[in-house]
């Protein structure tokens, strides 16, 4: 597999990759999705690794439900 690191990648790999692992954003009816997609934008605009922002979010649910 291909790294998905910012530095291995261009805008529109990340783009790509974001895209392929969410699936069909538009295809959900309540609309929430669309949120779970604007968290990736800082990956997609090389500000932020996917794994940071991936801890981020488990560290903000885990400090809510506990």
């Amino acid at each position: 597999m291909k790294s998905i690191l910012i530095k291995d990648t261009t805008r529109e790999e990340r783009e790509r990759i974001v895209a392929e692992s969410i699936g069909n954003v538009n295809g959900y009816c309540d609309g929430c999705m669309a949120g779970v997609a604007d968290m990736y934008q800082s990956y997609i605009d090389g500000k932020k690794e996917i794994s940071d922002i991936n801890m981020e979010y488990a560290r903000q649910y885990c400090e809510k439900n506990s």
